[in-house]
């Protein structure tokens, strides 16, 4: 398989979490977005669990403090990301999340000490003035704060993602890190679901969830696969596809209609995230 072969998986997986995003929204009529997140979070900690299990890799880390600021940042970006899908434009939504790679090169820039350059100061300044833009029909819908909560999924994504990376650094390996966030991802929503209603699982509830857990994991697997077997900046690159997928299923399923200038934030947010990735020190 070709390295451009093997990025087309993201693609695919692009696709899934689209329809992830797809079933997260529907699952908004059964089910509250704690809920959601239980659900798409305990199933994927089955699976990652039976897969270190035969893969022989041991859940016992040296590392506990780091997987679980990846955790807790990583839940938290999760349980917003998903309350803004129930709530907005299901494209205005991905794309806030998919801020978090701008964000994710500021942070390497900081905790690395690297020195700003221009092109790249360009590109990141291009993504925030997408932000803004994407934002601003929100103020005439009341719906500043559920988009404020949207770039701050995407914020804490971005240290996430960070956190992920430092793991990888230190030899971490993929699964045990995507264990522990699985772990403190159930623990957590399932904590507050001790406190909020839980609600019934009807058999229409039960399709959607079986979708989200679906999607959500063959779209993890596929995305593993492009960075595995893709060129990285490729794959990165076409992650963004996501957005065009999302809009895609907002306007076919919901009737979504976005302003001219929600259309040019979200190609400015993908522009920059795209290049931030390029002109970024890697590490």
């Amino acid at each position: 398989m070709t390295k451009n072969t093997g990025s087309l998986w993201m693609l695919a997986a692009g696709l899934l979490f689209g329809c992830m995003g797809v079933f997260v929204k529907l699952g908004a009529a059964h089910f509250s977005h704690i809920e959601l997140v239980f659900y798409r979070s305990f199933s994927g900690l089955l699976l990652v669990y039976l897969i270190m299990r035969h893969q022989r890799v041991s859940i016992s880390t040296r590392y506990a403090s780091n997987h679980l600021w990846r955790g807790l940042s990583g839940s938290i970006a999760l349980a917003l990301f998903f309350y803004c899908i129930t709530v907005l434009p299901l494209a205005t939504a991905v794309t806030l999340n998919y801020t978090a790679p701008m964000f994710l090169t500021v942070f390497t820039m900081l905790v690395y000490k690297d020195k700003f350059h221009l092109p790249l100061t360009i590109a990141i300044a291009v993504g925030f003035c997408g932000v803004v833009l994407l934002l601003h029909p929100t103020l005439e819908r009341d719906q500043l704060l559920p988009g404020l909560l949207g770039l701050i999924s995407g914020f804490l994504a971005g240290i996430a993602y960070l956190n992920v990376r430092q793991l990888g650094i230190i030899g971490e390996p993929d699964t045990r890190t995507v264990f522990y966030f699985s772990l403190i991802a159930t623990i957590g929503s399932g904590a507050w679901m001790l406190f909020d209603t839980v609600h019934t699982i009807t058999l229409p509830g039960l399709a959607i969830l079986l979708g989200l857990g679906s999607t959500a994991t063959l779209a993890q697997l596929a995305m593993t696969r492009a960075f595995r077997t893709g060129n990285t900046l490729v794959v990165s690159s076409l992650a963004y596809s996501t957005i065009v997928f999302a809009s895609l299923f907002g306007i076919l399923l919901w009737n979504e209609v976005l302003p001219l200038s929600s259309w040019l934030g979200m190609a400015f947010i993908i522009a920059s995230g795209v290049l931030s990735l390029r002109l970024s020190p890697k590490h």
